[in-house]
């Protein structure tokens, strides 16, 4: 079987690309456009792997994609090549429409042009966010597969689009599709610039630690190695067109979050003052969505899927990688 993954280098890619090496006999491409964010070291020595092969290619460039698609003829793509922070989408909107649409469009474009020689089982994985379905007050139900859309900042409208554009390739040129929508990844690897990384960072680097608003923001935590197992598990799927969406119901507000991470950095790297004594409450994001949670029911339901890592236990593993890594933390903050 061969898969082609795009953004491999990215936190959630790599994750997937060191799965897929170490445990399956596929033969995998990867494509990335090698931006701030992708990080060859996350591979730890795989990218020597035979059946693994790496183009510095970016989606942005329709005869690239056009032209590995047609030559590699991948039984599955994993889509995951997107811009993703949403302060960077709020302050340069334009990176998020040209990556997260028009990459996107590349993409199905080029499936659509070459359909009739791809392998009969072909399925494309499109890899996105709970963001699009809006916010939820305090007391609404999760997200699930039929949530609709209200996107509120210009990375969420971005991934709202390239769903929609999935959607309608599928229906229109009937390229088998699924669609994910995750809650907040979370695991070794993360860039700096995201929540958990950055509380870790900050407070070992005795700098403030800010969080957005209040902190009573609340947020659906899922492992990264969780969320790859639910991507395997979807891509199995038998069905023309299907959507799941995944977490692993553990919801925590933001500044609860802060105070699990500093009480475990307390007893880890003991100081004379608490870490959380670091905490600083900032300016709201614009547009700062309330809550995110989601309902994983039907992919448990359907194809078996059960995260294995508790919010507690996950978080502590994660800041054990951080502080074992702490020169390549440092190079990627500053």
């Amino acid at each position: 079987m061969k898969i082609l993954v795009t953004g491999g280098l990215g936190f959630i890619g790599s994750a997937l690309l060191r799965t897929l090496i170490d445990s399956t006999d596929c033969e995998i491409l990867n494509i990335d456009s090698c931006t701030y964010a992708s990080m060859p070291e996350s591979l730890e020595g795989r990218e020597n792997n035979l059946k693994y092969q790496f183009k510095n290619i970016d989606i942005n460039d329709f005869k690239a994609v056009s032209r590995t698609i047609e030559e590699f003829k991948p039984n599955k793509i994993f889509h995951l090549a997107a811009e993703s922070h949403v302060d960077r989408s709020i302050k340069n909107p334009h990176e998020f429409i040209n990556t997260n649409i028009v990459g996107t469009f590349n993409i199905l474009q080029s499936l659509k042009m070459f359909k009739n020689e791809l392998p009969k089982d072909f399925i494309l994985i499109h890899i996105s966010t709970d963001e699009v379905f809006g916010t939820l007050d305090f007391d609404d139900a999760p997200f699930n597969e039929s949530s609709p859309y209200e996107p509120n900042s210009p990375y969420s409208a971005s991934k709202a689009s390239s769903d929609l554009l999935v959607r309608a390739w599928n229906e229109t040129y009937n390229i088998k599709t699924v669609i994910t929508n995750c809650s907040n990844n979370y695991g070794p690897w993360q860039n700096p610039e995201k929540l958990i990384p950055k509380i870790i960072s900050s407070a070992l680097n005795n700098e403030i630690i800010p969080i957005y608003g209040d902190g009573q923001n609340i947020r659906d935590w899922l492992h990264v190695d969780d969320h790859i197992a639910a991507l395997l598990l979807a891509s199995e799927s038998k069905k023309s067109f299907e959507r799941f969406t995944i977490g692993a119901n553990q919801e925590c507000s933001n500044i609860d979050l802060t105070k699990i991470i500093c009480s475990y950095l307390d007893k880890k790297i003991p100081k004379e003052r608490s870490y959380f004594d670091q905490v600083e409450f900032v300016n709201d994001r614009l547009g700062h969505d309330l809550r995110y949670a989601i309902d994983s029911s039907y992919i448990s339901k359907e194809m078996g899927f059960d995260p294995r890592f508790s919010l507690e236990k996950g978080i502590e593993e994660t800041i054990d990688w951080y502080l074992q890594n702490l020169d390549w933390l440092k190079n990627k903050t500053l």
